[in-house]
C-alpha cells in the first residue's frame, strides 16, 4: 500500500510513537526512513549555513533512535526554516506517500493533541499523514478494528479502500460511521432549499452503508468532528479523507479533520485530497 514512509523524530518519545504506527501501517516491501529536521532559529543565524557539528548532532540523534527502535530504516537529516517545511521537502524529494508524526507530549496518554510541529506537518502535506497518540510506541497496540469516516464522497471512498487493504493485512474488522450534521439553522435551511428531512437523510445513509460489503456501518446525528472523535474511542485506527480547500493532492484540513487531529482517541490516518 505505502511504498515509502518518512517518520519525523526529535529524540523524544513522540517520534518513537510515530515509528511504531508507521511500522503497523507499512507493508512487507515498504521503505522506512527516520527524519530529523534541524529547524532554523534566530539563535542559530538567519543565513542557514551550518557546520559539521550540527550535522553530527542530528546524525547521532538519528542513530540513537534507530538503535532504540531496533528497526531497519534509512536516516535523513535536513536543515529547514521549520519542521513542517522540512518534512514536506523530504516527502516531495523522495516521493514518499506517507508521513508519520507523533502528538504533543503534553497530551494525555492515548490521545492525540497537536503541537506546533505536528500541525505544521499536517497542513499542506503532499501525502497521507499518520498521527500517533501519546504512548503508542510503549503499548504495542494491535490493529484489530479499523474505523472510517464515511459520507459517500470520493475522499471517503478512498479512505474505505485504504481501510480494506489494511484490514486484510491485519485481519481486522471494518467499521464505518456516517454523521448527519444538524447545525442550528439546519431545519430552516432544509425547508428553504427543499432538501430532504433529517429522518430521510438518516434512512438514506443507512441504506448506503448497508451496501458496503464486510463493513459494520452506523449513522448518528450530530457534529461530524465530535461524533467521529467519540467513534475513534472504539477502534484501533481511524481513517478519514482531507476535504479542505487547497492544492490538488495536498492534505488540507477541513473542519472535521482538523477537530479529529486534535481530539482523536486512537491513531489517525488522514488521506490527501484527490485530484
Amino acid at each position: 500500500m505505502f511504498r515509502e514512509v518518512i517518520v519525523g523524530v526529535d529524540g523524544g518519545p513522540t517520534g518513537r510513537d510515530a515509528a511504531a504506527l508507521a511500522l503497523a501501517l507499512a507493508g512487507s516491501g515498504t521503505k522506512l526512513a527516520l527524519a530529523h529536521i534541524y529547524a532554523l532559529t534566530p539563535q542559530r543565524g538567519a543565513s542557514g549555513v551550518y557546520g559539521p557539528a550540527e550535522t553530527e548532532e542530528s546524525r547521532q540523534l538519528l542513530e540513537g533512535e534507530l538503535k532504540a527502535l531496533g528497526i531497519d530504516a534509512e536516516l535523513l537529516t535536513l536543515t529547514a526554516s521549520s519542521v513542517g517545511r522540512g518534512l514536506h521537502h523530504l516527502v516531495r524529494e523522495r516521493d514518499a506517500d506517507l508521513l508519520a508524526v507523533g502528538s504533543n507530549p503534553r497530551s494525555f496518554v492515548g490521545r492525540v493533541l497537536l503541537g506546533d510541529a505536528t500541525r505544521a506537518s499536517l497542513i499542506g502535506a503532499p501525502c497521507a499523514v499518520a498521527i500517533a497518540p501519546l504512548g503508542y510506541g510503549r503499548e504495542k497496540s494491535q490493529i484489530a478494528t479499523i474505523g472510517v469516516g464515511y459520507d459517500g464522497s470520493p475522499e471517503s471512498e478512498a479512505a474505505l479502500e485504504c481501510a480494506r487493504e489494511l484490514a486484510a493485512r491485519h485481519g481486522a474488522r471494518l467499521k464505518a460511521l456516517t454523521v448527519v450534521e444538524t447545525p442550528l439553522y439546519a431545519g430552516i435551511a432544509r425547508v428553504v432549499a427543499g432538501a430532504p428531512s433529517e429522518e430521510d437523510e438518516v434512512a438514506e445513509s443507512r441504506d448506503e452503508l448497508a451496501k458496503l460489503d464486510g463493513v459494520e456501518g452506523d449513522v448518528v446525528v450530530g457534529l461530524a468532528g465530535e461524533e467521529l472523535a467519540s467513534f475513534a474511542a472504539g477502534v484501533d485506527l481511524l481513517i478519514v479523507g482531507s476535504r479542505g480547500y487547497g492544492p490538488i493532492r495536498a492534505l488540507m484540513l477541513g473542519t472535521t479533520a482538523s477537530y479529529l487531529a486534535g481530539n482523536a482517541r486512537c491513531p489517525l490516518l488522514v488521506l490527501p485530497r484527490l485530484g
